[in-house]
């Protein structure tokens, strides 16, 4: 099997594709991350559109310039040959100390070497109470053990 899963997706290689999508954003590496994207990668960002890794490079490293302690949990919400579904949260506090809560959607699509070609992200933040804070690990990949958004109730 391909280390990049590549199309048609099965629910266990979309669940794979879901889950290496959340490492790479946890590692807070934007040329890493970069790296999943086609070189021409098409973004719908909340309000943001970008086209193309070096703007995917440059949107990321002012994202997490501004959220520190970032967390993030993703999970598979549907699939089909070529296409992902994701729904997600994450949580980071801003220059203020205020913490939030991010909700979110993703649809993805993939080109035949299984990089994404296409995402279109729609987000909503809300700011919570530092003691009702979920996501709790090391900075980095989350552990195998935490709970996922379902377990959560999220």
């Amino acid at each position: 099997m391909s280390l990049l899963l590549v199309p048609p997706f099965t629910h266990d290689t979309a669940r794979q594709k879901v889950r290496r999508a959340e490492n790479g954003w946890n590692s807070r590496n934007p040329e890493q991350v970069a790296l999943a994207y086609s070189p021409d990668s098409v973004w719908r960002n909340r309000d943001c559109f970008l086209q193309g890794r070096k703007a995917i490079i440059a949107f990321l490293a002012e994202k997490w310039a501004r959220e520190h302690e970032y967390r993030l949990i993703k999970e598979l919400f549907a699939h089909d040959d070529a296409r992902i579904a994701v729904r997600f949260a994450y949580e980071w506090y801003d220059g203020t100390g205020q913490w939030f809560r991010s909700y979110g959607n993703e649809n993805w699509v993939f080109d035949a070497e299984g990089l994404m070609a296409r995402r279109m992200a729609s987000i909503n933040d809300v700011a919570i109470a530092e003691k009702d804070r979920l996501f709790f690990w090391q900075q980095g990949t989350r552990p195998e053990d935490h709970p996922s958004l379902s377990d959560l109730g999220l």
